[in-house]
């Protein structure tokens, strides 16, 4: 396995609905690299984005779902998100503040 910079950790903020009313309790959401733990994640948001504190993160590994197109069967691929609470006296994320 390769090293991470914590520049390969964090892909893509998830925007959904449920990410979106989250964001009031200060919880954000990222598509994270599949082989990232918990406190890389951590260190790679706190780089990341200027006054943020991270308080606590949970991860979720979602599997690749079964496809078909006509005889050839295969998977999606498999993806990690992480949910990233910040601390109180934390800056918010400006990414999200536009949405």
């Amino acid at each position: 396995m390769a090293t991470l910079n914590y520049y390969d950790v964090v892909l893509e903020p998830v925007v959904t609905e449920k990410s979106m009313t989250a964001m009031a309790e200060r919880k954000y959401t990222f598509l994270v690299h599949t082989d990232a733990n918990k406190f890389q994640i951590k260190d790679a948001v706190e780089k990341m984005f200027d006054g943020v504190k991270v308080a606590k993160v949970n991860t979720m590994n979602n599997q690749g779902k079964n496809k078909r197109r006509g005889a050839v069967v295969g998977k999606t691929a498999a993806t990690k998100k992480a949910i990233v609470q910040l601390t109180e006296d934390s800056k918010d994320i400006e990414i999200f503040s536009g949405l």
